[in-house]
C-alpha cells in the first residue's frame, strides 16, 4: 500500500474525491495521509461493502451515497486535486459520463487514477476512456499493489475542453 500512496504528496488544503464501490484500508489511509496537512476526503460511495472509518484524523471527511451504477456523483469544478476511482468505471453503464465529470472536478494539472482488480477491466479500453475524455499522459501500473491495475491519466492546463 505504501508504494499506492507515493503516488501522491498532500499539501496543505489537499483535496482527494474517492469515487469507490468499497471503503477499506485505502480509504482509512488516504484519511490518515490527509490529517496532517488539515486535507478533506470527499467519499462518493456506490454500491457495495463500506466499512467505518475513523475519527480524529485531522481530515475532513464528506460522504454521499450514490444509489446504483447507472447514476453520478456530485462535486464541483476544479475542486480536487487528485480522483482516486476504484472498482466502479468498469461497472458504471456511462464511463464516459463520469469521466467527464471527474475532468470537470480537478484542478488543472490534477490527475484521474483509476483502481480495477487485476483482470476485472479492459486497460486498454480505460486508456482510450481517457484519451477520449481529454486527459493526457496516460499509462498503466501493474506492481504497484498486489492483486490492483492502476491506470492514470493528467488533466492538463488549457488542452481538450478547457476547464
Amino acid at each position: 500500500m505504501e508504494q499506492f500512496l507515493a503516488l501522491f504528496t498532500p499539501q496543505p488544503g489537499y483535496k482527494i474525491l474517492d469515487i469507490t464501490a468499497h471503503t477499506d484500508a485505502l480509504t482509512e489511509a488516504l484519511l490518515q495521509r490527509l490529517g496532517p496537512v488539515h486535507g478533506r476526503l470527499a467519499l462518493a460511495e456506490y454500491p457495495g461493502e463500506h466499512l467505518p472509518l475513523p475519527e480524529g484524523t485531522g481530515a475532513t471527511l464528506q460522504r454521499q451515497s450514490v444509489p446504483d451504477f447507472a447514476k453520478p456523483f456530485r462535486a464541483l469544478p476544479r475542486d480536487n486535486d487528485i480522483v482516486f476511482i476504484r472498482d466502479v468505471l468498469h461497472r458504471h453503464s456511462q464511463p464516459e459520463r463520469i469521466l467527464r465529470a471527474i475532468y470537470t472536478t480537478l484542478a488543472n494539472a490534477a490527475e484521474v487514477v483509476i483502481v480495477t482488480e487485476t483482470g476485472a477491466a479492459d486497460t486498454e479500453g480505460q486508456l482510450a476512456l481517457l484519451e477520449k475524455a481529454d486527459f493526457r499522459a496516460g499509462n498503466v501500473i501493474e506492481e504497484v499493489a498486489e492483486g490492483v491495475t492502476v491506470v492514470m491519466g493528467k488533466k492538463m492546463h488549457m488542452w481538450g475542453n478547457g476547464l
